[in-house]
């Protein structure tokens, strides 16, 4: 019996993306399995965790040190050794792939950046209704923020099969590279001087989302063109990511249409 939960514990793990121990995460770095992210214990010096993180890198995945308390909470086998990945449900994609995809749609190109959203159902939300507003794109720093993760394609009800993501090293020097090719930069911020109305988004555009906690990040917010608020008529001073994500998509398809 003991052996069957086990087993069970493994299959529901799985099939969350979560991939636990060293064998396992050894065989998907061997096999080519895309993965989102792998945390490694921290302070941890073994040779075979050395040897993971080594060749996690070399395939260009995210490598995450973290305390065991944290891999115990991740854990569903709880027999992690010290590692546990996430599996990606989908390739990432090229920011300029996205814009190329505008452009045979004879569209102006319209896409979401995600600065730091950490909130897996945050980003699974953003995902849907950027799919739900024809956006050409999402992009997301490749540090600080969740990824493609299960949770983030169950929160998106899908969205994840038909929005392309691009996962940047640097978020500042993705937003100047966007301006360099004519795409003008809009973030969201309470005390942004351009009210949403007033905002321009029938041209290429891309909509700057801040973190949950923060809001954006002081580099991110002074490589905006634009600083947009929300107008908020109730007692609550801010909307969540996401909402504020549709507000602002949907203006933009308001004066597309």
């Amino acid at each position: 019996m003991r052996e069957r939960d086990r087993e069970n514990r493994v299959q529901d793990a799985e099939a969350d993306g979560i991939i636990e121990g060293r064998n396992a995460v050894i065989e998907a770095l061997r096999v080519g399995t895309a993965i989102d992210k792998i945390y490694l214990a921290k302070g941890d010096t073994d040779k075979t965790l050395g040897h993971i993180a080594s060749r996690a890198r070399d395939a260009g995945v995210v490598v995450v040190e973290a305390d065991r308390r944290k891999l115990d909470a991740m854990s569903r086998t709880h027999a992690h050794q010290g590692v546990i990945a996430l599996a990606a449900v989908r390739e990432y994609v090229s920011v300029a792939s996205m814009l190329e995809d505008a452009a045979q749609k004879g569209e102006a190109p319209l896409l979401v950046v995600c600065d730091e959203i950490s909130d897996p159902h945050n980003l699974g939300a953003i995902l849907r209704t950027a799919e739900c507003a024809g956006a050409h794109g999402v992009i997301i720093p490749k540090r600080r923020s969740a990824g493609l993760t299960a949770i983030v394609a169950k929160t998106s009800a899908g969205a994840v099969s038909y929005v392309p993501v691009a996962r940047v090293a640097n978020l500042t020097a993705a937003l100047e590279d966007l301006k360099r090719q004519g795409v003008w930069i809009f973030g969201t911020a309470a005390d942004g001087s351009v009210p949403l109305y007033e905002a321009d988004l029938k041209g290429p555009a891309a909509i700057v989302i801040g973190s949950e906690g923060s809001g954006m990040s002081r580099l991110v917010a002074q490589h905006c063109d634009f600083l947009v608020s929300i107008p908020l008529r109730g007692r609550i001073s801010s909307l969540n990511a996401s909402a504020a994500a549709s507000v602002l998509l949907y203006e933009a398809v308001r004066q597309r249409l």
